[in-house]
């Protein structure tokens, strides 16, 4: 993918370039002013370290900003909108206290008066549709060298999807175009949309999330496993299909609320996340929405653990719980200088261990000998 040609580049005043609302890193509601997509870009896209540089050393122009052509002198930047929020806060103070004034606290370094003149104008590639700057902002951020996170590579190649479905393109053109070879794009978009009807319907806010950080692949992972799929209706086949908006069930919206509170957890809620980790915690997941006693545990008590080890054979858990019991009171006693006598409690806690060992061994003993065994 070429960058664009070189005579075609204009050089553009800073205060005639706009911020794009529907820049996909802008995780969460839609940002409807200027203020607030500069707070989304400043807390989604690591803004500090650009505006150290900027205000170190001046704007270095050696990559043009893509400006989509408006109907005034003014244009939308689709491509650089870290660097053109970044020179705003750099030039305009009042900007920066807007900002700060809604609890976001926002530090701008200050620029040397000799560096300042570089922040007044940038080089500009204009473009007249989205369309035609999709491909090379798509390979760039996607697969390129300036790779976006999930999330925003997902909201981008939806947007794309979207603006194609009326030109009969397929996700497998869009996926081709950026150079996608697994299916990972197509994967992603679906996510979006499972993420967007949950929005829709009042299910779950991105901006509710318990953790600072919005794991999306955790989504777009779960969403590839068979047990998520059945537990929210979408049967295995779904994968298979280009996405499409609305895909859950409106019966399985209580299964959809569950799983984005056990992903993500809820602020407003003080619910933290049951999935800690992507890998095994996904995995966990998805065998606890498969198996009825290891959800109700999940339900009742929010206990991944407890729920996982709720799905695994009784004889199994019984084999791995005396292997544990074994492997710590064989660590305990390594230890064991290191109790000098004093404290009678960690004694008492020790006679419990001897008395329930005594009895599992008995248990177990005439099993063994037969003595249990029924005629």
């Amino acid at each position: 993918m070429t960058p664009p040609p070189a005579h075609d580049i204009h050089r553009v005043e800073v205060g005639l370039l706009m911020l794009d609302d529907k820049n996909p890193r802008l995780v969460g509601q839609v940002a409807t002013t200027e203020e607030s997509i500069i707070a989304r870009l400043y807390l989604a896209a690591e803004l500090d370290e650009l505006l150290q540089s900027i205000s170190a050393n001046g704007y270095m122009d050696i990559e043009p900003l893509i400006g989509l052509r408006t109907k005034t002198p003014k244009f939308v930047v689709l491509e650089g909108n870290r660097r053109l929020a970044a020179l705003r806060l750099l030039r305009e103070r009042d900007l920066v206290d807007r900002i700060n004034s809604t609890g976001l606290n926002i530090r701008v370094p200050s620029v040397d008066q000799s560096k300042r003149r570089s922040l007044d104008s940038v080089s500009v590639y204009p473009v007249d549709s989205r369309e035609e700057a999709r491909s090379f902002i798509g390979f760039k951020h996607i697969n390129g060298p300036a790779k976006w996170d999930a999330y925003a590579k997902a909201r981008f190649a939806a947007q794309w999807y979207e603006s194609a479905l009326q030109q009969d393109v397929t996700m497998a053109h869009i996926a081709n175009a950026i150079g996608d070879r697994h299916d990972t794009i197509k994967r992603m978009v679906s996510a979006i949309y499972v993420l967007d009807q949950a929005h829709d319907e009042g299910l779950f806010r991105i901006d509710d999330r318990y953790s600072k950080r919005f794991n999306f692949s955790h989504l777009y992972t779960a969403l590839g496993r068979s047990p998520y799929m059945t537990y929210l209706g979408l049967g295995t086949r779904w994968a298979r299909y280009d996405p499409r908006p609305n895909p859950i069930p409106r019966q399985r919206f209580p299964q959809l609320e569950r799983v984005l509170s056990w992903i993500y957890g809820s602020r407003s809620e003080d619910l933290s996340p049951v999935v800690r980790a992507q890998n095994p915690h996904i995995k966990y997941l998805g065998e606890v929405l498969a198996h009825a006693q290891g959800r109700h545990v999940l339900e009742s008590t929010r206990d991944l653990d407890a729920a996982y080890a709720a799905t695994e054979p009784v004889d199994r858990r019984f084999t791995a719980s005396l292997v544990r019991a074994r492997d710590a009171i064989g660590e305990c006693a390594n230890s064991l200088r290191a109790y000098d006598g004093r404290d009678r409690s960690l004694l008492d806690i020790a006679a419990d261990v001897k008395e329930t060992a005594s009895v599992v061994w008995q248990s177990m003993k005439k099993k063994s000998d037969g003595e249990d065994h029924p005629e």
